[in-house]
Order: C-alpha cells, then sequence, then structure tokens
C-alpha cells in the first residue's frame, strides 16, 4: 500500500513528467469508477503536484487567454491500495486508468492516467486536505512531533504503538512497512502500551551547552522514535524511482528490497492486528494478543494431547480392542487419520453387516454421551458414532471411558 514516502514521489513525477506539457480539453473519467466527475475545461492549461503525508494535490492551471477563463481546479488524492500516475500515449491508455488529462495538440497526444488496479483510491474536487490528519512526517517534521507530544493523554496512545502508529491524525503519512522498520531499528517491542513508549520523550532535550554540530550528530547517533518517523521514509524517498513494488519496474523494486530490515523478511515474525493489517517484528508472536492467528497451533496441540490418552481401569481386552483403532498409521500420528476412511465396526444398529451381533466385542448399550462428543470423537479417533467410547476432557487433559460389559451405563455428560 502506497504510504508517505511513495505519494511524495508521486508528486515528484508528476512534476517532471509534465514540465512544459500543455493539457487541453476536459478530464476524462472511466464508466467503471465511482469517484466523482471532475468538472475542468480548457484549451490550455498546466497541471503541479504536491503531497502531504498520505494525500496529494494535483492542480490545473489554466493558462493566460485559454478558454473558458477559469480559476484554477484543485484535486485530492488517496491512492488507496495501489493508486499511482503514469503518462502515456494518448492511443495506447494503460488497464484500470480510471482518470486521465490529455495534452493538447498538435504534439503527438499523451495522457497523465491516475491507475488504481483494485479501486481503493479516491479522489475529492476542491483541494482541501482531509480534516483530522496530523502534520506530515517528511515536511512538517516539528509540528509533526509537537502535535504527538501534546496529545499523548488521547485514547489512541491506549493501544500498542504498532496500531498508534498508523493513526493518521498523528503520524500522517507512516504505514504498515514503516513502522516495522522503525520499531525493529530501536528494538522497541511492538505491543508495548505507546503511551509508554512516548511519554519518555517529553523529557528527552539535549544539553543547551551542545553545540549545533554535536546536537546533530547525538540524533543521528541516537534517534528516538519521532525522530525515526522523519528519517526512514526520507530514506526511501532517496531511494528514487517511482516506490516500492514490482509495478514500479524491477530496479525500483530490488532498491527497495535491498533496503528493507524488518518487513517481510525471513527470520522475522509476523501476527495480524484487530484490523487485520500484518505487523512484521521481531520475536515470538504473543499469543494472547491475536488466539486467532494462533487457532491452527492450539488446535495441534489439542491432538498431540490426545495421543496421551489413557484408558481408566476397565475390562483390558475390551480396552485393547478399541486402542488399537486409535494408533495411527503413519508418522504424521492422528491428524492423518483425519484423511483415512474410518473402520466400519457397526453397521446396523449395534449389530454386524447382517444385523446379528459382531464376534470379538461385548453387547451392552453405547455410552449416554452427547451427541457433538461422540462425532468429535469419531472424526478424530476414526471410529464410528456409535462406538464404544467417550472423550471426556477436564482442562487440558482427555480420558478414554471404556466400561466393561458388566457395568450400567454411563450417566449422561453434564459438561
Amino acid at each position: 500500500m502506497p504510504e508517505g514516502p511513495e505519494l511524495h514521489l508521486a508528486s515528484r513525477f508528476v512534476n517532471e513528467a509534465c514540465r512544459g506539457l500543455v493539457f487541453g480539453g476536459c478530464v476524462e473519467k472511466s464508466p467503471i469508477s465511482r469517484n466523482p466527475e471532475v468538472p475542468f475545461e480548457s484549451s490550455a492549461y498546466h497541471i503541479s503536484a504536491s503531497a502531504r503525508g498520505k494525500e496529494l494535490r494535483l492542480t490545473l492551471s489554466p493558462l493566460p487567454g485559454a478558454q473558458p477563463s477559469r480559476e484554477p481546479l484543485a484535486l485530492v488524492f488517496r491512492f488507496g491500495m495501489s493508486g499511482s500516475f503514469q503518462l502515456a500515449p494518448g492511443d495506447a491508455l494503460p488497464a484500470h486508468a480510471h482518470l486521465r488529462f490529455y495534452t493538447a495538440p498538435p504534439r503527438p497526444r499523451l495522457a497523465l492516467c491516475f491507475v488504481d488496479i483494485r479501486r481503493f483510491g479516491r479522489w475529492d474536487v476542491g483541494g482541501e486536505w482531509q480534516p483530522g490528519r496530523g502534520p506530515c512526517v517528511l515536511l512538517e517534521y516539528e509540528q509533526f512531533r509537537e502535535n504527538v507530544l501534546r496529545n499523548l493523554a488521547d485514547k489512541a496512545f491506549d493501544r500498542p504503538i504498532c496500531e498508534a502508529l498508523l493513526d493518521q491524525r498523528f503520524f500522517n503519512g507512516i504505514g504498515n512497512y514503516l513502522r516495522a522498520e522503525i520499531l525493529y531499528r530501536l528494538r522497541i517491542p511492538p505491543f508495548e502500551k505507546a503511551r509508554t513508549v512516548l511519554v519518555a520523550l517529553q523529557q528527552h532535550k539535549l544539553s543547551p551547552e551542545l553545540t549545533l554540530s554535536q546536537k546533530i550528530r547525538a540524533k543521528l547517533q541516537n534517534p528516538d522514535l519521532l525522530e525515526l518517523c522523519h528519517s526512514v521514509p526520507k530514506e526511501v524517498v532517496q531511494l528514487g524511482g517511482k516506490g516500492y513494488g514490482q509495478e514500479s519496474g524491477e530496479e525500483d523494486f530490488a532498491a527497495f528490497r535491498a533496503w528493507l530490515q524488518c518487513y517481510g523478511m525471513a527470520g522475522m515474525s509476523s501476527l495480524r492486528d484487530r484490523h487485520g493489517r500484518t505487523i512484521w517484528f521481531q520475536g515470538a508472536s504473543p499469543a494472547r494478543r491475536n488466539p486467532r492467528e494462533h487457532r491452527g497451533v492450539l488446535r495441534t496441540e489439542w491432538r498431540t494431547l490426545h495421543l496421551q490418552a489413557r484408558p481408566l481401569p476397565a475390562d483390558e481386552a475390551h480396552s485393547e480392542a478399541i486402542l488399537s483403532k486409535l494408533q495411527p498409521s503413519s508418522p504424521r500420528g492422528l491428524a492423518s487419520s483425519r484423511t483415512q476412511k474410518p473402520p466400519q465396526l457397526l453397521r446396523k444398529g449395534r449389530g454386524g453387516g447382517d444385523g446379528q451381533p459382531q464376534v470379538g466385542l461385548p453387547q451392552h448399550p453405547p455410552l449416554g454421551t452427547e451427541r457433538h462428543h461422540q462425532q468429535g470423537f469419531s472424526r478424530e479417533f476414526g471410529v464410528d458414532k456409535g462406538g464404544r467410547g467417550a472423550v471426556k476432557a477436564w482442562g487440558l487433559s482427555c480420558h478414554l471411558t471404556c466400561p466393561p460389559p458388566s457395568l450400567p451405563q454411563t450417566p449422561k455428560h453434564q459438561g
């Protein structure tokens, strides 16, 4: 997803690509886009761009003498998941070009296109930055720092620092890969409370006795989190190109990939936050933060516990007959038994295929276990729903009860 550096690079691209070009005519919108029409027409105008955080402003400025006479118009873009600008021949537009600005004749017709494959990008007519967004981490560092430290009492800082860093009211321009790189460089646990991490910065002041060069050197050698929110995006901008992702060109992507230290790198852990966004970090995943992410692990552990199931004192012959059905047929253990056809112990009622009692097994009514316990037992262990066993679980221990034929029927499970 394009973040602050990518929007800044996009504005630089527009300014460089459109320098010297004269555009004319109407602004054309694709019929499938749900964004608003752009009510602008001029026989000759220039296009310029500027960026702030995760927004880009495109300004259409009519030239003197252009018809009809009108004031400049500004559009504010948010790129969503895949937005970008491209300059292409007018007769060979790129796919998913949802907004198009054509050059005026007599030159070969070109088109500046807003391309958005996933169509999450948005534009607003009027040119106002989205209200509620904080100062840009790239271009307004002093205001950005003051805004964060002044509002530490806000409930946004009750959340983990990895979530607070995506709040555009305070960290306008920081996104998923930037937060991972910033926290990794400072070795800050991503699930530490944001206020706990940031409150110490309110008292962090350099000695007034230091010279200007000494202060600069100290900041470069020991930057704090807010300083990295400014310097790390600047590093991405200095990589050049149009941004990250293979659609930006293999050379751009290779340089960005070599720059990464944490995001998507081998050996790093990942976890989804409560908004479904993946956070990359170093260290073990805290399962308690998001049990859904660790459900597979917990299920595997639950199966492992079943391997240790032990029969209660009962008729030995009957117990051995049941336990022989529970032995895994492959080194993968019981998990692989799901793919195997369960043995058919009983066919009609509680007897064999001819309706007669099955030889070798004692005849007694099935245990009065709940239906869902019987189904779970048959799926996990490969015995039929009418089998002579039941699973009882207390906490994390599991027991296989195999009462002998002479015992009365076990009372129904109440748990």
